[in-house]
Protein backbone atom coordinates (compact mmCIF):
# COMPACT_ATOMS: atom_id res chain seq x y z
CA UNK A 1 0.00 0.00 0.00
CA UNK A 2 1.34 3.51 -1.12
CA UNK A 3 1.72 6.34 1.36
CA UNK A 4 0.68 9.37 0.45
CA UNK A 5 3.63 11.91 2.10
CA UNK A 6 2.82 14.60 4.70
CA UNK A 7 1.59 18.25 3.66
CA UNK A 8 4.13 20.42 4.42
CA UNK A 9 2.79 23.89 6.45
CA UNK A 10 4.75 27.08 6.28
CA UNK A 11 4.13 27.56 10.12
CA UNK A 12 5.34 30.43 12.61
CA UNK A 13 4.32 31.76 16.22
CA UNK A 14 3.55 35.35 17.02
CA UNK A 15 1.94 38.07 19.21
CA UNK A 16 -0.96 40.28 17.27
CA UNK A 17 -0.37 43.64 17.31
CA UNK A 18 -3.64 45.60 18.05
CA UNK A 19 -5.72 47.61 15.25
CA UNK A 20 -5.25 51.05 16.46
CA UNK A 21 -1.53 50.01 16.13
CA UNK A 22 -1.57 48.61 12.79
CA UNK A 23 -3.07 51.40 11.31
CA UNK A 24 -0.36 53.42 12.95
CA UNK A 25 2.52 51.27 11.16
CA UNK A 26 0.68 51.65 7.80
CA UNK A 27 0.58 55.07 7.83
CA UNK A 28 4.02 55.39 8.52
CA UNK A 29 4.65 52.57 5.46
CA UNK A 30 2.34 54.86 3.17
CA UNK A 31 4.79 58.37 4.22
CA UNK A 32 7.78 56.69 3.10
CA UNK A 33 6.40 55.26 -0.18
CA UNK A 34 5.14 58.30 -0.14
CA UNK A 35 8.64 60.41 0.39
CA UNK A 36 10.88 58.14 -1.97
CA UNK A 37 8.76 56.76 -4.70
CA UNK A 38 11.44 55.10 -6.30
CA UNK A 39 12.43 52.96 -4.03
CA UNK A 40 11.60 49.12 -4.83
CA UNK A 41 10.80 47.29 -2.03
CA UNK A 42 7.77 45.02 -0.28
CA UNK A 43 6.12 46.79 1.75
CA UNK A 44 4.20 45.56 4.85
CA UNK A 45 0.79 44.99 4.74
CA UNK A 46 -2.00 44.80 7.34
CA UNK A 47 -2.76 40.96 7.31
CA UNK A 48 1.46 40.38 7.80
CA UNK A 49 1.59 42.70 10.66
CA UNK A 50 2.72 40.51 13.78
CA UNK A 51 5.18 40.34 16.62
CA UNK A 52 6.66 36.99 14.89
CA UNK A 53 8.58 34.68 18.35
CA UNK A 54 9.63 31.79 16.47
CA UNK A 55 9.43 30.65 12.80
CA UNK A 56 9.67 27.61 11.70
CA UNK A 57 9.19 27.47 8.02
CA UNK A 58 7.77 24.36 6.37
CA UNK A 59 6.95 21.56 8.82
CA UNK A 60 4.82 18.23 7.99
CA UNK A 61 1.11 19.00 8.76
CA UNK A 62 1.29 16.03 11.46
CA UNK A 63 4.05 18.29 13.54
CA UNK A 64 1.48 21.09 13.56
CA UNK A 65 -0.40 19.93 16.77
CA UNK A 66 2.94 19.40 18.57
CA UNK A 67 4.01 22.68 18.34
CA UNK A 68 0.78 24.47 19.43
CA UNK A 69 1.00 21.95 22.20
CA UNK A 70 4.74 23.55 22.88
CA UNK A 71 3.46 26.87 22.54
CA UNK A 72 0.59 25.93 25.04
CA UNK A 73 2.87 24.49 27.81
CA UNK A 74 4.91 28.02 27.02
CA UNK A 75 2.59 30.39 28.59
CA UNK A 76 1.74 28.59 31.43
CA UNK A 77 2.16 30.52 34.69
CA UNK A 78 2.89 33.80 32.45
CA UNK A 79 0.67 36.45 33.25
CA UNK A 80 0.02 39.58 30.48
CA UNK A 81 2.29 42.38 29.77
CA UNK A 82 3.18 45.21 28.07
CA UNK A 83 6.11 45.82 25.78
CA UNK A 84 6.68 49.74 23.79
CA UNK A 85 6.54 49.47 19.99
CA UNK A 86 8.77 52.46 18.99
CA UNK A 87 12.62 52.59 17.76
CA UNK A 88 13.16 52.52 14.12
CA UNK A 89 15.65 51.21 12.40
CA UNK A 90 17.57 49.16 9.31
CA UNK A 91 18.97 45.27 9.07
CA UNK A 92 21.84 44.97 8.53
CA UNK A 93 23.25 47.86 10.12
CA UNK A 94 27.09 48.00 8.27
CA UNK A 95 25.93 46.65 4.67
CA UNK A 96 23.18 47.70 2.38
CA UNK A 97 20.32 47.76 4.09
CA UNK A 98 17.90 45.11 3.29
CA UNK A 99 15.05 44.81 6.35
CA UNK A 100 13.08 48.58 7.55
CA UNK A 101 11.63 47.65 10.82
CA UNK A 102 10.25 48.58 14.16
CA UNK A 103 11.77 47.90 17.35
CA UNK A 104 9.95 46.35 20.47
CA UNK A 105 11.39 48.00 24.29
CA UNK A 106 11.48 45.15 25.85
CA UNK A 107 12.67 46.90 29.40
CA UNK A 108 11.81 44.04 32.08
CA UNK A 109 12.76 41.62 29.38
CA UNK A 110 9.27 39.58 30.29
CA UNK A 111 9.02 38.99 26.15
CA UNK A 112 12.44 37.55 25.90
CA UNK A 113 11.58 35.04 28.87
CA UNK A 114 8.47 34.35 26.81
CA UNK A 115 10.24 33.53 23.70
CA UNK A 116 13.31 31.52 26.06
CA UNK A 117 10.38 29.42 27.22
CA UNK A 118 8.82 28.76 23.89
CA UNK A 119 12.43 27.65 22.37
CA UNK A 120 12.88 25.47 25.18
CA UNK A 121 9.62 23.63 24.78
CA UNK A 122 9.92 23.57 21.04
CA UNK A 123 13.23 21.82 21.33
CA UNK A 124 12.00 19.57 23.87
CA UNK A 125 9.30 18.81 21.07
CA UNK A 126 11.32 17.98 18.64
CA UNK A 127 12.03 21.07 16.29
CA UNK A 128 15.23 23.07 15.73
CA UNK A 129 16.60 25.79 18.17
CA UNK A 130 17.21 29.48 16.45
CA UNK A 131 20.49 30.31 16.66
CA UNK A 132 20.40 33.92 16.14
CA UNK A 133 19.91 35.94 19.01
CA UNK A 134 16.21 37.26 19.79
CA UNK A 135 15.69 40.28 18.07
CA UNK A 136 12.15 41.12 18.43
CA UNK A 137 10.87 43.70 15.45
CA UNK A 138 8.04 44.50 13.13
CA UNK A 139 8.99 44.70 9.73
CA UNK A 140 7.76 47.57 7.85
CA UNK A 141 9.45 46.51 3.79
CA UNK A 142 12.16 44.20 2.51
CA UNK A 143 14.37 46.07 -0.26
CA UNK A 144 14.63 44.49 -3.55
CA UNK A 145 17.09 46.83 -4.65
CA UNK A 146 20.65 48.69 -3.31
CA UNK A 147 18.80 51.77 -5.70
CA UNK A 148 17.23 54.46 -2.94
CA UNK A 149 17.78 52.03 -0.29
CA UNK A 150 19.89 54.56 1.77
CA UNK A 151 17.75 57.19 1.03
CA UNK A 152 14.69 55.38 2.24
CA UNK A 153 16.43 54.25 5.30
CA UNK A 154 17.24 57.82 6.26
CA UNK A 155 13.53 58.66 5.65
CA UNK A 156 12.41 55.86 7.99
CA UNK A 157 14.88 57.08 10.68
CA UNK A 158 14.08 60.31 10.70
CA UNK A 159 10.18 60.10 10.88
CA UNK A 160 10.83 57.75 13.40
CA UNK A 161 7.53 56.16 15.21
CA UNK A 162 5.82 57.65 18.29
CA UNK A 163 6.03 54.22 20.92
CA UNK A 164 2.98 52.64 20.97
CA UNK A 165 2.03 50.22 23.98
CA UNK A 166 0.99 47.11 23.17
CA UNK A 167 -0.66 44.08 25.73
CA UNK A 168 0.79 40.30 25.12
CA UNK A 169 -2.03 38.94 26.11
CA UNK A 170 -1.70 35.03 24.21
CA UNK A 171 0.41 33.74 21.48
CA UNK A 172 -1.09 32.69 17.80
CA UNK A 173 0.17 29.61 15.84
CA UNK A 174 -0.13 31.00 12.40
CA UNK A 175 -0.05 28.86 8.77
CA UNK A 176 1.10 31.38 6.03
CA UNK A 177 0.61 30.23 2.40
CA UNK A 178 2.03 32.09 0.03
CA UNK A 179 0.89 33.27 -2.97
CA UNK A 180 0.63 35.91 -5.65
CA UNK A 181 -0.81 38.66 -4.22
CA UNK A 182 0.67 38.18 -0.96
CA UNK A 183 0.76 35.97 2.27
CA UNK A 184 -2.68 34.18 3.38
CA UNK A 185 -2.53 33.90 7.19
CA UNK A 186 -4.46 32.04 9.06
CA UNK A 187 -4.37 31.05 13.12
CA UNK A 188 -4.10 27.60 13.95
CA UNK A 189 -4.45 28.31 17.85
CA UNK A 190 -4.49 30.60 20.43
CA UNK A 191 -3.20 30.10 23.31
CA UNK A 192 -3.53 32.89 26.16
CA UNK A 193 -1.58 34.19 29.33
CA UNK A 194 -2.79 33.08 32.62
CA UNK A 195 -3.08 35.33 35.78
CA UNK A 196 -0.81 33.75 37.50
CA UNK A 197 2.76 35.13 36.90
CA UNK A 198 6.00 33.03 37.80
CA UNK A 199 7.93 34.64 34.91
Amino acid sequence: MNVAPSRMWRVFCAVEIPESVRQRVLQHVASLRAAVPDAHASWSRDPNLHLTLKFLGEISQTSVQKFSNAASRAVVGCAPFTILLGQTGAFPKDSSPRVLWIGVNDAVGKLAKLHARLEDESVNAGFKKEERDFNPHLTVARLRQPRHARTLVSAHMQMGFEPAEITVSELLVIRSELGSEGSKYTVISRHPLEVSDKL
